[in-house]
């Protein structure tokens, strides 16, 4: 079995959180695929910018806010 160190990108709302992950590789079809922990933790930080606690996503990794430069018409940009 490899391992391979990629960053996964997790998009809630108007934030953007990168978290390293390790993506496990072997002979089988499902291959690659993260580790239970990993899954968790995407997860983890999933669930915490839901509720806007952005202290505990930034444990997992780096969070970043988004701004919109436009919308398109009729679409309204609405904060959390």
């Amino acid at each position: 079995m490899k391992k391979r160190s990629r960053t996964k990108l997790i998009h809630e709302g108007q934030y953007v959180a990168e978290v390293d992950v390790e993506l496990l590789e072997t002979e089988d079809e499902w291959s690659p695929y993260l580790s239970l922990q990993d899954a968790y933790k995407l997860d983890e930080v999933r669930t915490a910018l839901r509720r806007g606690d952005i202290e505990a996503a930034a444990r997992q990794g780096k969070i970043y806010t988004l701004t919109p430069i436009s919308t398109p018409p009729g679409h309204e940009y609405t904060t959390v």
